[in-house]
């Protein structure tokens, strides 16, 4: 490379490279690659292009990050499960955009929840009540939004090294001790088999490893939804109630996994047994939903929503008289072999619960519901899911529906989502 990495980043973050310039840097990267000692100086670059969080006690304060899925709400009940724990969780999180859902869209649902405040106020949250999920900081790594920027209109995306620096800075900079990584593989997710997840995988770890941040990669599957729900209030209403210790078993899973994977790098667990018992007991024993409700309070939005399920309903807007439901019926006697993650994302994005570009309106009311999972039986005339629209064209889209459903005569294997752990 003509220029050097630090010059590079300086000159991304004061303006003095042009784009052009950039974007020949770009491709020279994804084309020719980068090796782990150049990833992690970028890395380091652009961390220190801006703000970094700085923290009394930093041996608690830990994050996670997904690359992105379908239902995938996992954050909104593990941030609370970790804080139940006695850990810290400075989530600073992303929206929506194509076919993977937003935890900040997901939250905004919630009638007065605001996820846009600033970096004190964000970070005396975290100190007083143990986390905060809030959107982007303009001051914290600057020079990645001009990259990203860049790399999304020159197909420069799916770069290893430039999507390990993206993420890895941005975790970084927050100041954490410890990171777990929710790398998803299959239908429904940016990487589509459990190899090119794998390399991804051991790249961050690397990097987030060499920077100080004690980092474990896990690797899930994504070739059917997370849970039941899918979409933005609907996730929020199954979040509750596994924060409620009645949530589904595959994202009860998740939630316990990823946490007792921190809380055993941190050391507020022995080991990952432990740790994982102690996230599922928050979840059994109301301390999750307790923290949950403190963030809530915290942030604007009004606890009284969560104080019965009409309330709840209401203030998610799920009553709103405007919303119409539609069910999808089994036209056979059978057992559920598969159900397609991304026809389920395409059919939620085309009414509006997702966005195309990021500066698109969000209805977070619209969504489906799966009655079922892969493993399930089903008889004719049995509800298979269940569509919440504004009235547009539902005949085909529950025709899509229908097809993203596949049925076996005889028992699928069902296996963990949870494919592999990269330390």
């Amino acid at each position: 490379m003509a220029i050097s990495i630090g010059d590079f980043i300086e000159g991304v973050t004061d303006g003095s490279l042009s784009d052009d310039e950039i974007i020949a840097w770009l491709k020279d990267v994804y084309e020719n690659g980068m090796s782990i000692s150049e990833v992690t100086e970028l890395t380091l670059g652009m961390r220190d292009s801006g703000k970094t969080l700085n923290w009394d006690d930093n041996t608690k304060v830990v994050d996670k990050h997904s690359t992105g899925g379908v239902g995938d709400k996992v954050s909104i009940a593990l941030a609370p499960a970790l804080a139940a724990c006695g850990l810290s969780v400075p989530m600073i999180s992303g929206r929506s955009l194509g076919h993977t859902g937003g935890t900040l869209d997901k939250l905004e649902s919630i009638p007065g929840f605001n996820t846009d405040i600033g970096v004190e106020e964000f970070m005396h949250q975290v100190d007083e009540i143990g986390l905060a999920i809030v959107s982007q900081k303009s001051d914290l790594v600057p020079a990645d939004k001009r990259l990203y920027s860049l790399r999304d209109v020159t197909g420069t995306v799916a770069s290893i090294p430039l999507i390990t620096s993206s993420i890895v800075s941005k975790k970084a900079a927050e100041g954490i001790s410890s990171l777990v990584l929710d790398v998803k593989f299959g239908r429904g997710a940016f990487m589509e088999d459990i190899e090119s997840a794998r390399v991804l995988s051991e790249s961050m770890v690397g990097v987030s490893n060499g920077l100080g941040v004690s980092t474990i990669a896990v690797l899930s599957s994504m070739n059917q939804p997370i849970g039941y729900s899918v979409g933005n209030s609907l996730e929020i209403l199954e979040s509750v109630e596994t924060l409620l210790g009645r949530g589904p078993a595959d994202l009860e899973e998740l939630v316990c996994v990823l946490g007792g994977l921190l809380l055993e790098s941190s050391g507020y667990s022995k080991d990952f047994e432990e740790g994982a018992a102690k996230i599922l007991d928050s979840l059994y024993d109301g301390s999750a939903f307790g923290k949950f409700i403190e963030m809530v309070a915290s942030q604007g939005g009004d606890p009284r929503v969560f104080e019965s399920e009409v309330s709840l309903l209401e203030g998610l807007g799920i009553l709103d008289q405007t919303l119409k439901s539609d069910s999808l019926e089994a036209n056979k006697d059978a057992w559920i072999a598969d159900i397609d993650a991304m026809a389920i994302a395409e059919i939620c994005l085309e009414m509006g619960a997702g966005r195309l570009n990021l500066g698109d309106k969000i209805d977070h009311q619209v969504g489906v519901v799966m009655e079922v999972q892969v493993g399930d039986t089903v008889e004719i005339g049995d509800i298979l899911a269940t569509v919440y629209h504004r009235g547009e064209r539902i005949g085909p889209l529950l025709e899509r529906l229908g097809a993203a459903f596949s049925f076996s005569d005889s028992e699928p294997d069902v296996t963990s989502r949870i494919a592999e752990v990269i330390r």
